[in-house]
């Protein structure tokens, strides 16, 4: 049996201290300008604060910091971005909001054109990376969003 050839996934590009990022598509629920959020205290270094989504509250996660890197800087292109993830073992479905430098476009990667995430030499954990995509003979860092937005090891560093 011949096996289908998978259909470009798509995925929102993202910069972060230079670097480019990518989620999939399907875990990002919307983007909104970054404003001011309202500090919680005792949270995780990561956890920049929270923001109130249409009645909701939303915690936000400096990416940078979460990347163990100094955290970001609010500048006129910082976002939020919005997504929904599934953590592992509840199957819960969780939303959080994203701070990045900037948001760039919306890609379709072919399955060919994504490599496994390579074992060393990466700024960030290699389980946070889901694969490396060839995009305009460049490689954009495709994150794995449920291993780098998991709520159960941000509370456990936030209880350490």
């Amino acid at each position: 049996m011949q096996a289908l050839p998978q259909a470009p996934a798509q995925y929102l590009t993202f910069t972060l201290g230079g670097e480019t990022y990518a989620v999939g598509i399907l875990a990002v629920k919307e983007i909104i300008e970054y404003a001011g959020l309202t500090p919680v205290p005792m949270m995780p270094e990561a956890i920049r604060g929270v923001i109130n989504l249409r009645g909701a509250v939303v915690p936000v996660m400096d990416l940078a910091a979460r990347f163990g890197r100094q955290a970001s800087e609010i500048t006129k292109r910082t976002c939020i971005v919005i997504v929904e993830v599934v953590q592992g073992h509840t199957g819960e479905h969780q939303v959080l909001g994203v701070m990045v430098d900037a948001v760039s476009a919306v890609l379709e990667i072919a399955a060919a054109d994504i490599e496994p995430a390579p074992a060393f030499g990466a700024r960030i954990r290699s389980d946070f990376i889901a694969g490396m995509g060839k995009v305009n003979g460049k490689f954009v860092i495709l994150l794995d969003a449920s291993q780098v937005l998991s709520v159960d090891e941000i509370s456990a560093l936030a209880a350490a």
